[in-house]
This record gives structure tokens, C-alpha cells and sequence, in this order.
């Protein structure tokens, strides 16, 4: 798989233990991902991105959130003047699933167009 092909697929419900992936498979899926990290607790991915002024980084804010709503999956965002951190985890699953993955992606791909 690559990272386009992780882009193209789509969220799906998660729910439990059962869908939280374990710690080889989250580091193959994050070798996908450059510039991505695991957090501190093992249970994340997280990114911050840079941006020229407030508005850039309020566009990517904006098309961070209509993709999230359209998953129904959200990340955690931290925003100021150029930046934009985002943390993705799956709450239902207790740390990473194959949702925050696809949606860090799915980041990565808005801002290749």
C-alpha cells in the first residue's frame, strides 16, 4: 500500500479494543506519512504544518474540517498564526486505528493538490 491507495479508502466505524492497531502495523502505516510522528503516548499521530499567514492557515483549517465531517472522524487541532498542529486517535478504539491513518492521508493529499 501506498499512500495514495491509504487516501483513497474511507473510515469506517470503530469500536473497542479490537479495532486499535497494534504498534508494527501503526509504524508501517507511518512510514507512509512523512513528517508524521507517533505521540508521546503511543496512542496518536501527530503533525504540525506551517503556513505563510493566519488566512492560509485557516483555509487548511476549514478543508481539514469538511474532510473530517465527511469521514465522521476528527482530529484534535491546535492553531495560531502560521501553524496548524493536528493529533489524530481513535477515542472508541483506545489509540490508533486505521481511520487516523486515512485521514492523514487524506491531509497529505489536500495539500499535494
Amino acid at each position: 500500500m501506498n499512500a495514495n491507495e491509504l487516501a483513497a479508502l474511507h473510515c469506517q466505524p470503530r469500536h473497542g479494543a479490537q479495532d486499535a492497531l497494534d504498534a508494527a502495523r501503526a509504524a508501517k502505516l507511518l512510514l507512509l506519512l512523512p513528517g508524521w510522528e507517533l505521540h508521546a503516548d503511543g496512542k496518536a499521530i501527530i503533525k504540525d504544518f506551517r503556513f505563510a499567514d493566519f488566512h492560509r492557515t485557516l483555509g487548511f483549517i476549514n478543508a481539514v474540517g469538511f474532510m473530517a465531517n465527511h469521514e465522521d472522524h476528527h482530529p484534535d487541532m491546535e492553531a495560531g498564526y502560521g501553524h496548524c498542529q493536528l493529533l489524530w486517535s481513535t477515542h472508541d478504539a483506545g489509540g490508533l486505528s486505521m481511520n487516523d491513518f486515512i485521514c492523514a492521508a487524506r491531509v497529505e493529499a489536500l495539500l499535494a493538490r
